[in-house]
């Protein structure tokens, strides 16, 4: 069942969502060759903490940390370890918050020093695929159109798509309907409206599609050993539009980027 959600309610998650945009954003100054991810997951969990809210990810589902944290061939659910991360890696970080009953739940994927080339596509292409999603996020359309706008993109640069994994519906519960797949067919699924909140995240492959889970029932790796890139929003529909909860803005403020990418997706551009 979706739950749609009043502005209020909107206001709520737009606040969980932004503890999360700038925990990332303290990740960030830390992601660099060297450090491990238990040392960047310490930094988030007290960035949360200090924020008021507590870590969306510690427990839920008997996850064991605060981030997921997802090297080069691994998809997603990636547990944090001792491993220093390594000049030329990429890693996708995934964070979750609670505030007054609301999660937020956002991701980005970060290269670690110099990439190859055909990495910094792959990252390129996924982070526009999500936005070509959000646009899609409209009153009357349906998931199908967010899906198939995702899938196509990728699929034309020639990656692949993971079809296990998808977005979903968030509110008082991190998972809620709708599933948000990047993958589709236009005109098909559940409608929709105004005050739907969803999570858009594509999970996009330099090879095959297919994906396998490990033994510690957590991390998910691509089948053939290649990178995979993750990048994740959360969305409100707002007078029949998308709008932008979390953003990007800290992330690219600790790395020096200047971006216009979320500009159409806010009443007001975000200001740090």
């Amino acid at each position: 069942m979706i739950i749609v959600k009043t502005r209020e309610e909107i206001e709520l998650l737009r606040e969980s969502a932004l503890i999360v945009s700038k925990t990332l954003g303290e990740v960030a100054k830390a992601v660099k060759p060297g450090v491990t991810t238990l040392e960047l997951d310490k930094i988030a969990e007290e960035c949360i903490r200090d924020q008021g809210a507590i870590p969306g990810f510690l427990g839920l589902y008997d996850f064991p940390n605060t981030l997921c944290m997802s090297p080069n061939s691994q998809v997603v659910h990636g547990i944090p370890n001792n491993t220093p991360l390594a000049e030329g890696d990429i890693i996708s970080i995934d964070c979750g918050a609670v505030k007054n009953g609301f999660y937020g739940d956002h991701a980005y994927t970060f290269a670690i020093g110099e990439i190859a080339p055909e990495i910094e596509k792959l990252l390129q292409v996924t982070k526009e695929s999500l936005y070509l999603g959000i646009r899609e996020l409209k009153r009357g359309n349906r998931v199908g159109d967010v899906g198939y706008a995702i899938q196509k993109y990728c699929e034309d640069h020639g990656y692949g798509v993971v079809r296990e994994l998808v977005g979903h519906g968030l509110g008082r519960k991190m998972h809620e309907d709708p599933e948000m797949p990047n993958y589709g067919k236009r005109g098909r699924g559940k409608k929709f409206v105004d005050g739907m909140v969803v999570a858009i995240e594509p999970m996009i492959n330099l090879g095959t599609q297919s994906i396998k889970q490990h033994n510690d029932g957590w991390t998910i790796t691509t089948l053939d050993g290649k990178a995979s890139a993750h990048f994740e929003h959360d969305v409100a529909i707002v007078d029949g539009k998308p709008e932008l909860l979390s953003t990007f803005a800290y992330v690219y403020d600790a790395l020096g980027i200047t971006s216009t990418e979320e500009d159409e997706f806010r009443q007001i551009p975000f200001v740090l």
